[in-house]
């Protein structure tokens, strides 16, 4: 969610700061009343969402405590220059003073206290992420006007060893457990279970002993001056904006580009005032189901924290409706009247005095996957909302978790380690650490999790075997990454908690070890690794899913595509609605067992001829895979990646290997090492692979388009509607392109009276200078096709797997905005491709151009492909309904954006 780039957010800050001097002069505004925020329509950006909900609610009138809000555009001032913007504080002053004449009382009188909430909201919900602090106000002297006001010593008591606690928690960073222990033991003292249950006495001993915990911690006494308390709450609140947890959140969830958070200062209204009182938490419609019912929870004789902290179980709130009949009357008629004027399922929370009701705040409310899906359709059918507005609200990424199996959440669990969420879904299995031994324990029975430090396209065979796959290293586009996407096997990568010891078959966690065989679970929507079996439940594809890819087909303009390697994948892309494969590499097709010796015999052969006798062996085997892969995707294109990793990949590195292959294949063992010596790479991305190996061992692509030809015909004679198209990697220049393609070409005219369909050679564009040169390569292809994942490697000089070492402390330290593995960096690898766009189509204005690199499943990704003008994105099957969607969300949001530039 990028609601704003860096360098805007950079522009805003130095606009802000420009402005300090010149506050006094053109009295830039900072501090809102919710009256004054609702007459301007202020923006939400600038109030926040909390502060902006608040204003709406105060214009139509529902029954809101009086407050004012502080901008977020002081919040960025704060954090750009380290202190508050000149005027601040005397805007504070004043809407202070007109909340007490609202109310009728003021802050910090003896004989009429006024006492507020102090909250942070963000443009955007963060949900817990930033702090709040309840009851500020209060002292020794206060708390004795508040009684007299009140006549309810208890009741005053209570709200003030909240306001000890929750202050030093928030603003003097004194840990919320010593309180906690305190109040335990006085309870225990008491032989009472219950906080409700202690005395107005206990209460008042209780004020005393929090009073020491913060002196004893801080060296101090605890702030009685309430203009204090309020200052270095506010301070707080901005201060909460880049806590641990706050940035945490944000990086997960993709929030950047945020001012900060506002601060609402609001009138306290009191749910702990006994059993005509209490608080609770409401939405709109159910957030797991997405059921048309009210949702929530309520707490009586309480305050707003103690329903979400677990101290004391919640009543279910339609318990309120035999408690409180009226009140629950009121509260349905607003929650309706909110869900409708916010046209989306409403987050509300409420407090209710003495029987009156207050609502504190409204907000979109989070929900799961599932019921995000019904409710966006529901209310389509409701009218509420448009088809296109129900698309841009459904989060493409929680789509991804109705897709795969997944962890029950009920479910007793025991972390042992938690690594890179690379491929969703649950898996559990016996630990295995070879390929070989996950074949040979899968064609007994067994399922296993294949554990590795990271994988390498040897290990293929295992892990189409294996259920899931576990790497120690590696990021979320290293190899275990990619292909466990491509095969919709969940695979945790990078989990570096975790030690793997080969030579003893053990994985080592913090406490102790798992040996080869014992059971774990794998949570690829979470990177989460448990001990033992952990339930999990079979996705199921709703009619709501169903209804939502129809819209969405209906309305982008992207082609999707699939990568698919083997029939099976190729039948699940088709099965979430792919038109067409837009990578399938031939390379894993080699792996096979009872292909790889042929593939060694290649390698290890000395002459011309020798290879192509290997060779020969593997074209049938090509040929049946090509011929099943165009029988799934009958009507539909097949790009075909000719051979791209270098031959060293095919050969076992360690000398127990070795001697094995060396026997099994009567070489000497002294001639297989020095082979393997010959091909060892220093750097093997950037070495002797792809349309470089095809320069010198020609042979090698000349056998693959056999095969692609001789399937394709056998398809097409079979009634098979077949579009094969020939891709040639990595190359970098126009005469790369031209030579191999004219070799290409020798063998298609060995067929020409039997080829009878359409038929396109075209190439990848992985690295820069294929991009600058990108008017002389479309001369010689019939389609481009990014692969990004290489480009991104090869513009920023990371390698996607060692990046992960440094990668979380540039996002931490907001070097790089997003992992540029995951998602498209717009400025770099972005301006590569629209130049390369822009060249291709100088030449050949109708060339297709489209993207297989593994940003073609991502949304922002998806986004920008179509405002670049690309025919296609192809992407691994499991996010092809991901695809989908956001190319119809890409088309509505450029759709806005004309409109409102007109």
């Amino acid at each position: 969610m990028n609601i704003q780039s860096a360098t805007t957010r950079r522009l805003v800050q130095k606009k802000l700061s420009t402005k300090r001097d010149s506050v006094d002069n053109h009295g830039m505004k900072y501090v809102y009343s919710f009256e004054e925020a609702a007459k301007a329509s202020t923006s939400k950006a600038i109030l926040g969402g909390k502060g902006y909900g608040l204003a709406l609610m105060t214009r139509v009138h529902l029954p809101v405590p009086s407050g004012f809000t502080i901008s977020t555009e002081a919040c960025a001032y704060y954090h750009g220059q380290k202190s508050y913007p000149v005027g601040l504080d005397s805007q504070i002053t004043i809407a202070l003073k007109n909340l007490e004449r609202v109310m009728g009382k003021k802050l910090g009188d003896a004989e009429n206290p006024l006492l507020v909430s102090v909250r942070s909201g963000a443009l955007v919900s963060m949900p817990g992420m930033m702090d709040t602090v309840l009851n500020l106000g209060l002292n020794d002297e206060t708390v004795k006007g508040l009684i007299k006001k009140t006549g309810d010593e208890r009741f005053c008591y209570d709200s003030y060893r909240r306001f000890i606690q929750m202050f030093s928690d928030v603003v003097l960073d004194v840990d919320h457990e010593h309180f906690e222990t305190a109040l335990e033991n006085l309870k225990r003292e008491k032989h009472v279970t219950e906080d409700t249950m202690l005395t107005s006495a206990d209460l008042q001993k209780l004020v005393g002993i929090y009073k020491r915990i913060v002196k004893k911690h801080t060296r101090g006494d605890f702030p009685a001056d309430p203009i204090t308390q309020l200052n270095r709450a506010t301070e707080a609140v901005f201060n909460s904006w880049n806590n641990q947890r706050a940035i945490t959140y944000r990086r997960i969830h993709n929030i950047t580009g945020l001012l900060g958070t506002a601060v609402t200062v609001q009138a306290m209204v009191f749910g702990n005032r006994g059993d005509t009182s209490g608080t609770g938490v409401l939405f709109t419609r159910n957030p797991s189901t997405g059921g048309k019912e009210l949702f929530g929870e309520f707490l009586l004789n309480a305050q707003g924290e103690d329903v979400v902290a677990g101290i004391r179980t919640p009543s279910k709130i339609e318990e309120l409706k035999k408690k409180m009949p009226v009140v629950y009357g009121k509260l349905s008629s607003i929650a309706r009247k909110l869900e409708k004027f916010n046209t989306d399922m409403q987050d509300i929370e409420f407090t209710v005095e003495e029987g009156k009701l207050f609502i504190l705040q409204t907000r979109n409310g989070k929900r799961a996957a599932r019921a995000g899906l019904k409710i966006a359709v529901d209310m389509v059918h409701e009218k509420l909302i448009t088809v296109r507005e129900a698309l841009l609200r459904i989060d493409t990424k929680q789509l991804n978790q109705l897709l795969h199996r997944s962890i029950d959440p009920a479910a007793k669990k025991t972390l042992l380690g938690k690594g890179l969420p690379a491929s969703p879904g649950a898996a559990c299995g016996r630990v295995v650490f070879s390929a070989e031994k996950a074949v040979e324990w899968a064609e007994n029975g067994e399922k296993v999790i294949l554990v590795r430090k990271e994988t390498s396209p040897e290990d293929i065979h295992g892990m189409h075997a294996a259920i899931g796959i576990l790497t120690s290293k590696g990021g979320m586009t290293s190899h275990a990454a990619v292909v466990a996407r491509g095969m919709g096997k969940p695979c945790i990568a990078g989990c570096n908690e975790l030690q793997i010891d080969y030579s003893k078959e053990i994985l080592c966690f913090k406490g102790g070890c798992l040996k080869k065989g014992d059971t774990i679970t794998l949570d690829g929507e979470t990177g989460e690794v448990f001990l033992g079996e952990v339930k999990s439940k079979e996705p199921a594809l709703s009619n709501e899913f169903k209804t939502v890819m129809k819209w969405a087909d209906k309305i982008r303009h992207l082609r999707i595509r699939t990568n698919a390697d083997t029939p099976k994948d190729a039948e699940c892309g088709r099965d979430f609605g792919a038109e067409g494969i837009g990578l399938c590499r031939t390379e894993h097709m080699f792996f096979e067992k009872d292909r790889i010796p042929k593939m060694r015999e290649m390698i290890l052969s000395d002459d011309h001829e020798s290879k192509k006798k290997a060779l020969e062996k593997l074209l049938p085997l090509q040929e049946k895979d090509f011929f099943e892969i165009f029988k799934v995707m009958h009507g539909y294109p097949v790009t075909i990646r000719l051979l791209d990793p270098p031959l060293h990949e095919f050969l076992p590195q360690s000398e127990t290997q070795l001697k094995e292959l060396a026997k099994k294949m009567n070489v000497p063992l002294k001639s297989l090492r020095t082979r393997l010596e010959q091909l060892h790479e220093i750097n093997p991305m950037l070495g002797h692979r792809g349309c470089r190996l095809a320069i010198t061992h020609p042979e090698i692509y000349e056998m693959q388009v056999h095969a692609i030809l001789r399937a394709a015909i056998k398809a097409h004679k079979n009634g098979i509607k077949v579009i094969p198209e020939i891709e040639i990697p990595l190359i970098n220049s126009a005469k790369e392109l031209a030579v191999i393609r004219e070799r290409a070409m020798t063998v298609v005219e060995s067929y020409k009276k039997e080829i009878k369909f359409p038929l396109k050679i075209g190439t990848m564009i992985e690295l820069p200078r294929a991009c600058i040169t990108a008017d002389e390569i479309a001369e010689h292809a019939d389609f481009l096709s990014f692969g990004t994942n290489d480009l991104t490697q090869c513009t920023f000089g990371y390698s996607r797997d060692d990046a992960a070492k440094f990668m979380s402390v540039y996002l931490e330290e907001g070097i790089l905005e997003r992992d540029p593995t995951e998602s498209i960096d717009k400025k770099g690898v972005g301006e590569l491709m629209k130049l390369c766009v822009q060249k291709a189509r100088s030449k050949k204005p109708a060339i297709e151009i489209g993207i297989c690199g593994e940003h073609g499943g991502e949304t922002d990704s998806i986004i920008f492909c179509h405002e670049i003008g690309l025919d296609y994105v192809s992407c691994s099957p499991y996010r092809v309904p991901i695809a989908r969607l956001a190319a119809a969300q890409a088309v509505i949001k450029a759709s806005s954006r004309r409109s409102i530039n007109f």
